[in-house]
């Protein structure tokens, strides 16, 4: 009886220190405002580039964008769904990015590392389904 009303206790007390921490809508309008106000200044920052280097840029810029919208959904309403979603738009956004560099190169190297790219976000996304998982699920 003692344990599961401890185990009430620390429940309900982690329940109340979330919900203390959570952002309200206000904040959350405003720094999603500020998200997509850095992206178009890092957009921007790309304009004067010529090439690959300004298509680089620019994945770089929407990888940070989006990257950011999904920490801020996590902070909003945190969930493993969307603490699932930040890890894979990191791997998203370094793929896409790694991807657009490989574009500089030219025949075997080119294939090379667009191969390297794909096998670094396989990796990246096994090791997000692994985290994930629920830990009586995962082998030792």
């Amino acid at each position: 009886m003692k344990k599961n009303l401890l185990m009430l206790a620390i429940a309900s007390s982690c329940l109340v220190a979330a919900q203390a921490s959570a952002m309200t809508h206000d904040e959350y309008k405003a720094a999603k405002e500020k998200i997509e106000a850095n992206y178009k200044m890092d957009k921007a920052k790309c304009d004067p580039l010529k090439g690959n280097a300004k298509d680089v840029c620019d994945k770089e810029a929407k990888g940070k964008e989006n990257v950011a919208k999904a920490e801020l959904e996590q902070q909003y309403k945190p969930s493993d769904s969307n603490a699932r979603k930040v890890e894979e738009e990191k791997v998203k956004a370094n793929y896409e990015v790694a991807k657009e560099k490989c574009d500089d190169q030219k025949g075997d190297a080119k294939s090379a590392c667009e191969k390297q790219a794909k096998a670094d976000e396989t990796k990246a996304k096994a090791e997000i389904k692994n985290m994930m998982k629920p830990a009586s699920t995962k082998t030792q």
